[in-house]
């Protein structure tokens, strides 16, 4: 049987910024790709006899979620926003409501722009090689 649900958690280590715990919204979609190699989806893609060429290219990982944002208190955002200034990647962790953790090497990517309403901001972290369970 298939069980997903929340992430409970994210942690980062890095050498400088140091290392923290970040908590994602519950019930929100996430999105995780572990990075790897990639055929080409491309119908053109075939030789003169029929053949199909299979163009192969690497991909970095990446998680996607959204992240409860505590402004007055936790400073998520100000410690993700360090995170990515640096050239240096940190060690990551993503545990699950069932029991799966994933880790790697990386950083967060692209905006990051808090929801003050909603009290909320959409976090993306990616890396080289790839996203690997590590737990389950």
């Amino acid at each position: 049987m298939a069980v997903g649900g929340d992430i409970i958690e994210i942690t980062f280590n890095h050498p400088t910024v140091g290392s923290g715990v970040i908590l994602p919204k519950a019930n929100e979609d996430s999105t995780y790709d572990l990075g790897g190699f990639r055929s080409n989806d491309d119908a053109n893609m075939v030789a003169g006899n029929g053949e199909m060429i299979d163009q192969m290219n690497r991909v970095r990982w990446f998680i996607e979620l959204v992240i409860a944002w505590d402004m007055n208190v936790r400073g998520d955002l100000e410690k993700l926003v360090e995170l990515a200034e640096s050239p240096v990647e940190a060690e990551w962790t993503i545990t699950n409501i069932n029991g799966t953790v994933y880790g790697g090497t990386g950083k967060p990517v692209g905006d990051m722009q808090g929801n003050g309403n909603a009290a909320t901001f959409t976090l993306k972290v990616s890396g080289g090689n790839k996203l690997k369970k590590i737990v389950g």
